[in-house]
């Protein structure tokens, strides 16, 4: 969920003059809903009573940002201590308008050094301008899935690494049907399937997004031209827009048991590394593996790196027990046992280089890639911005659009696009 902070209303005022030793009750408030994700939070929480049996904590699960926001602008007692998010896009709002307050001060008492803790890609999705207001609390990382089946009827020794490569691929594992249709399509470039939003796939370019001054400077990125005119290259090596749109509206939804790539009709697609547990549970009728996504044919070098995003932590600006919140935010981030248990639990790539090299890490083939693809020195995060994600919605539409061929003049496109980015910008911060 994108959500926008709408305004700069002043956060309710906390304290940091608690003490940590002393009972207290925390709040909790978080995302996590199904059965067994509750389930994974309570054994964190019980694991973290074991350590700080003074400090008991209240949860409050299935809270969406926008419900969190609003209860932290009034305050309060009922107000959370500790939050977690699913969206990072919205950390550059949480630290800017003093929503979540700074952890630096926190990091520093504790003699924690951040840079030593988690990977570096981690780091540039929980902080603004300086400002450490969140920690990562486990990760998601992007990659391809491939029908190995398909791949060897095909030909195909191994996973395309270079975009020519990938859009060759898809061509010779695409088959069309006798009226025009398709039985199965190689890879679906359309940004509407799924989780194929622009900004997976272009992060193999490593773009930047925006100025040291936070201006919009998409136009100005080689990368970005480069980045559609392929995907409209690779449309166009398929069929065409229309009879992929067509195909796509056959596809069964994204967490059931007729997802595109499940059922045969995709013989490779982007996901993240929770696509790897529902496989395994699956039991889908042909070998499938798990491969970086490929990059452009003039950075070989950077193969392996991936988008990474995940789920955000971080204290509540209102929370009158402060110390004690950090207690539970350091624990649950930075502690492995816990965060390697954690991320068992929930399926998800680990937070700490530690973790992420634990031996008790249950990880498989198909899951160790994005693994590697969390340790990858290139990989990279979509930046913070003051409007949150709204640039990436944004990015979104303008992609929708040129897809279907409704923009006829990419380089005039990309200038409107940075300047509609520029005006939300504004509109957030006054």
């Amino acid at each position: 969920m994108l959500w926008v902070l709408p305004g700069c209303a002043a956060p309710a005022a906390g304290s940091a003059d608690d003490d940590p030793t002393r009972p207290v009750t925390l709040r909790l408030w978080h995302g996590w809903s199904q059965k067994d994700e509750v389930k994974a939070v309570d054994e964190a929480l019980a694991r973290f009573h074991r350590v700080h049996p003074n400090i008991r904590v209240e949860t409050t699960g299935n809270v969406g940002d926008a419900t969190v926001n609003q209860a932290l602008r009034a305050g309060g007692p009922g107000a959370p201590d500790v939050v977690a998010s699913f969206s990072t896009d919205n950390v550059g709002q949480y630290c800017s308008s003093g929503m979540w307050t700074d952890l630096g001060p926190f990091l520093r008492r504790s003699g924690i050094e951040k840079e030593a803790v988690f990977p570096r890609v981690m780091l540039d999705y929980t902080a603004y301008r300086g400002n450490q207001c969140a920690l990562p609390l486990l990760a998601d990382a992007y990659g391809l899935y491939y029908d190995k089946d398909a791949f060897e009827q095909a030909g195909i020794a191994r996973p395309p690494r270079t975009l020519s490569e990938f859009k060759a691929a898809a061509v010779r594992l695409t088959e069309r049907t006798a009226d025009g249709g398709y039985r199965r399509v190689g890879f679906m470039p359309d940004f509407r399937l799924y989780e194929n939003s622009p900004d997976r796939l272009f992060a193999q370019w490593g773009p930047a997004y925006f100025d040291g001054d936070g201006s919009a400077r998409l136009s100005r990125e080689p990368a970005t031209a480069a980045f559609l005119r392929f995907q409209q290259e690779l449309i166009d090596a398929l069929g065409g827009y229309g009879p992929l749109e067509r195909y796509r509206t056959t596809f069964g939804e994204e967490m059931s048991s007729q997802h595109a790539f499940r059922t045969g009709k995709l013989a490779m697609h982007l996901d993240g590394e929770w696509r790897t547990r529902l496989l395994e549970a699956d039991r889908p009728g042909f070998r499938w593996a798990t491969a970086p996504l490929p990059v452009p044919d003039d950075r070989p070098e950077t193969y392996g790196r991936g988008l990474l995003t995940g789920t955000v932590v971080g204290i509540a600006h209102s929370s009158r027990h402060q110390n004690a919140a950090w207690e539970l935010v350091r624990f649950l981030t930075t502690d492995t046992d816990q965060v390697v248990a954690f991320a068992n639990a929930l399926g998800n790539v680990p937070s700490t280089k530690a973790a992420l090299a634990s031996p008790r890490l249950r990880a498989g083939p198909g899951f160790r890639t994005f693994l590697d693809i969390a340790r990858h020195p290139l990989s990279v995060a979509l930046p913070p911005s003051v409007n949150g994600g709204m640039y990436v919605v944004t990015l979104r539409e303008f992609g929708y659009a040129v897809e279907a061929g409704r923009v006829r003049d990419l380089g005039k496109g990309l200038r409107q696009l940075d300047r509609q980015i520029d005006d939300d910008t504004l509109q957030s911060a006054d």
